[in-house]
């Protein structure tokens, strides 16, 4: 007769299986988690100047959510930094909104702390301008803060005269440190998925190479779009002298330039040497300037909690556009509802001897409409 305990061992079996299961699974969430944090976050909550700290506070990187190992690490070094991080991480973040306001797709923010949700785990085409306009808002913020004197490591550019300018055209005043600005961005932005240690040819390691890319095309688009700045001197505005300077451009204009990018972005695979290539050899390899994805983008039509869409039930869309912002594609062919509003607009403006310009406030009937 045999009496082997067969069942209990099976039994036993599949409880350590299933502890093992839970355990996996518990490490896969906070894993998640740690990976929806992001320094982007900064953004979003106002950051203390580190000598407003009163005496026994809580030292400042350690209150900052969303900073890797690495990038707390440089908190520690560049405290007087972290404020101006945060401004260009805003900056990005109103950029985005205001050059995606008439897509599907607009650059909310959907909490503090991942700040764009679950969308930026696919390595679309939107996550690649997300990367990009944020790294260039980090080279804006912190190059004008070094022109102004705010931190004690820089301080006015100090880039070379320009071969083509004119001999007596004084090269001088206080510019825009690009230089630092762009340096310091990219030891930044760039340490959190450089400290990472993926498989070579992992997917992981695709999107940790597509991030990198997409990040130095933002800081090319600032340091590129500096130019020459030049104010006249002289009796009567004679303009007998000038003094001239390099000045960023408005990051108005490096938004749109780095739109057109997002619309050209090039779809990439990681290849047999563990570098990411062209999924179609027809066209030409991107340049550092040049975004790149890996991973096609979803319709952003309907709410989503798996890709993160947020859907565009409930967005205004313009009826007689035929572009993304028109009734037909915003909508994605569910229909809208329309309504009318009043809008309050100033009108009939007079100019008053001296000095001083006079309105009277218009009311008119609109029509609206909005997506089902």
């Amino acid at each position: 007769m045999d009496n082997r305990p067969v069942p209990r061992r099976r039994t036993g079996a599949v409880r350590h299986l299933l502890q093992l299961a839970c355990v996996v699974l518990a490490c896969s969430s906070q894993l998640l988690m740690v990976e929806a944090n992001s320094w982007w976050s900064l953004g979003l909550t106002p950051i203390q100047r580190p000598e407003m700290y009163i005496i026994g506070a809580q030292p400042l990187c350690s209150q900052l959510s969303g900073l890797s190992q690495s990038q707390r690490k440089l908190c520690q070094l560049y405290q007087d930094h972290m404020s101006y991080i945060g401004d260009g991480a805003r900056t990005g973040i109103k950029e985005c909104q205001y050059q995606f306001k008439q897509r599907r797709w607009n650059c909310s923010t959907v909490d503090s702390t991942s700040v764009f949700g679950r969308v930026m785990h696919i390595g679309s085409r939107e996550t690649a301008f997300t990367y990009a306009i944020s790294a260039a808002g980090v080279v804006n913020a912190i190059s004008r803060a070094c022109r102004d004197g705010e931190l004690s490591t820089c301080g006015c550019s100090r880039a070379a005269r320009p071969r083509d300018l004119p001999r007596d055209w004084l090269w001088g005043g206080c510019g825009d440190n690009v230089h630092y600005g762009y340096r310091f961005a990219r030891e930044f932005v760039d340490a959190k998925e450089r400290e990472k240690n993926y498989p070579r040819g992992s997917r992981e390691y695709a999107r940790m190479l597509m991030n990198l890319h997409n990040n130095e095309a933002g800081r090319q688009a600032v340091y590129n779009q500096a130019h020459v700045s030049c104010k006249c001197h002289g009796v009567s505005g004679s303009c007998s002298l000038k003094t001239c300077w390099l000045q960023l451009a408005d990051f108005r204009r490096v938004g749109e330039f780095l739109k057109e990018k997002y619309d050209s972005a090039a779809a990439m695979q990681i290849g047999r040497k563990g570098k990411l290539e062209l999924k179609d050899k027809r066209f030409n390899n991107p340049t550092p300037e040049d975004m790149v994805y890996i991973d096609t983008s979803p319709d952003y039509c309907l709410r989503n909690e798996t890709t993160g869409s947020l859907g565009t039930h409930g967005r205004y869309c313009n009826k007689t556009s035929e572009g993304m912002d028109g009734c037909e594609l915003m909508c994605c062919g569910r229909g809208y509802d329309q309504f009318k509003t009043y809008k309050h607009e100033r009108c009939h403006c007079k100019f008053h001897w001296c000095c001083y310009v006079k309105c009277r406030r218009c009311t008119t009937l609109v029509d609206q409409f909005l997506c089902k």
